[in-house]
């Protein structure tokens, strides 16, 4: 064992103390090994920290959101439960202190450390500790994916068996080989996961249960009075990493530059059969029913009175979320402004002819980008054995999304990396390998072509802004869609395209605060 390598953090529920409310730790020994071995300087990539329980005592509902507070107290990985096997004995204490110590200085000889860390916990153990958590608490979470996954990720990669591709070809068929290729090099080798992991831990996490399902979602609180709450929902192929650049911009905008009078809440769920939020095991999880968990989930929070925001399935989502809930929101704002031509009625603008011929251009550039909508809206379990199961494939198929829908030529001379780093594109990516959530996350597709939807959608009138990229896979004129929604701010964005928190996102914190200033 490498010096510096494992740290070992000894908390136990003592048989006496099992009815305390309260986690059960050795504080003194916590303290001592602050002091002696300066924790605190370690890395999140240097220290394991494990909880170490005996055999037969139960966990208190406080004991788990109290380790991970520790762990992001001082940045480490994250939390791995152990049972203890030895018998409890006067002097098991002393014997766990000792060689702690030891373990730390690496001087490991004189123990034997299967004995002192013990097995893996049981799945009944993991069942009994789920059990003892009320479905209404809001738990702290942080992102901990093992290095064994790591590991097989990057074997994975090693052994991938990419497919040919046409001389002079680029994106015209699909994902070019070239840029792939980079890309999977780049994953395999040089990119840290444990670095974008760090990153996201450093956003406020959470999971509670609604309605069944424990929902993640990042709750990072403003240091301003008077911050509106603001939920923020991506789409597919997102994450919550899509959002990691505006979200400190708008907890904090007199960090950035910017004014305490602009400040927010901000509250980005991972969708349910997304990333770090459970997968349903039954159908119906449609946008409709999906709005109702996340108005839940701010319910659950306390916020009365809330902002939305998103693109994709987020802002079909939000629309369910106004049109259900309009008293409690304050504003509306989207990226992806979704309306039907109400044809010939009395009161309504027609579209401009620009507006028109966008349109007419972005409909005959889609005819060819949907195939995906197809499968996933048909037989998304299919798809899910290979993309699940290789992430080259997974890569792939992320990936093209994000050169199709972003702002760039789509032929040979479109770079991706001139809009995305590999990091930004790799990090969303690994979130969907990580938690096997693509197959999950495609069935949004099915579920909204076949759940019968409970309310029709009626008139928005919740106040409401579009911000209009000129790469969005769609482009809604803006008297269609104030035939739809009660729009107050129409901006049209110099540039961007589908990802516009990821790609453009100056111009989007701009627009949001704009819009809500009129509206505090």
């Amino acid at each position: 064992m490498s010096s510096r390598l494992l740290a070992v953090l000894l908390l136990y529920a003592a048989a006496t103390n099992i009815a305390h409310s309260e986690p059960v730790a050795d504080l003194s020994l916590l303290d001592h090994l602050g002091q002696t071995h300066q924790l605190s300087n370690y890395s999140s990539s240097d220290l394991r920290v494990f909880f170490v329980q005996q055999n037969g005592d139960s966990i208190s509902r406080n004991t788990i959101p109290a380790l991970q507070a520790l762990c992001r107290q001082f940045q480490w990985r994250g939390v791995e439960f152990l049972l203890l096997n030895s018998s409890e004995t006067p002097a098991r204490n002393h014997y766990l202190r000792d060689a702690l110590n030891n373990i730390l200085l690496g001087n490991t000889a004189d123990f034997d450390l299967p004995a002192v860390i013990g097995t893996p916990l049981s799945n009944s153990a993991t069942d009994e500790r789920e059990n003892n958590v009320s479905d209404t608490d809001i738990r702290e979470f942080t992102i901990a994916v093992s290095d064994q996954a790591i590991n097989d990720l990057k074997l994975r990669l090693s052994l991938r068996r990419t497919p040919d591709q046409l001389n002079d070809i680029s994106w015209e068929y699909g994902t070019d080989l070239r840029y792939l290729q980079e890309l999977l090099d780049y994953w395999q080798t040089d990119f840290d996961w444990r670095r974008q992991e760090t990153m996201l831990n450093s956003f406020d996490q959470y999971k509670t249960n609604i309605e069944g399902l424990d929902l993640h979602f990042i709750h990072h609180r403003s240091p301003h009075p008077n911050a509106i709450p603001l939920l923020i929902v991506h789409g597919w192929p997102g994450s919550v990493a899509e959002f990691h650049k505006i979200i400190g911009p708008l907890t904090d905008p007199v960090a950035y530059g910017g004014t305490a009078a602009d400040a927010f809440h901000v509250i980005v769920p991972s969708l349910p059969g997304f990333g770090f939020s459970d997968k349903p095991s039954d159908a119906g999880y449609s946008p409709e029913k999906i709005a109702h968990l996340l108005a839940g989930l701010m319910e659950r929070l306390g916020y009365t009175r809330y902002g939305l925001q998103g693109g994709d399935w987020g802002a079909i989502i939000n629309r369910y979320i106004a049109g259900n809930y309009p008293e409690r929101l304050i504003g509306l704002h989207s990226n992806f402004v979704l309306a039907g031509n109400p044809g010939d009625v009395d009161g309504v603008n027609p579209a401009t002819p620009e507006e028109l011929e966008k349109r007419a251009t972005r409909e005959a550039y889609m005819a060819n980008e949907r195939a995906y909508q197809q499968i996933q809206g048909t037989k998304p379990q299919t798809l899910g054995y290979s993309l699940n199961d290789s992430p080259a494939g997974l890569a792939a198929w992320i990936v093209e999304k994000f050169h199709g829908w972003s702002d760039l030529p789509q032929d040979s001379r479109g770079d991706l990396n001139n809009i995305f780093t590999m990091d930004e594109l790799l990090t969303n990516i690994s979130i969907y390998w990580f938690t096997e959530t693509i197959t999950s996350s495609t069935r949004i597709y099915y579920e909204n072509r076949n759940t019968p939807r409970e309310n029709p959608l009626g008139y928005i009138e919740v106040p409401t802004a579009g911000a209009i990229f000129p790469a969005e896979i769609t482009a809604t004129p803006r008297s269609w869609a104030e035939n739809s929604y009660n729009i107050v701010r129409w901006t049209v964005m110099p540039r961007g395209g589908h990802f516009a928190a990821l790609e453009e996102p100056e111009l989007l914190i701009e627009d949001v605060r704009s819009f809500f200033r009129e509206l505090r």
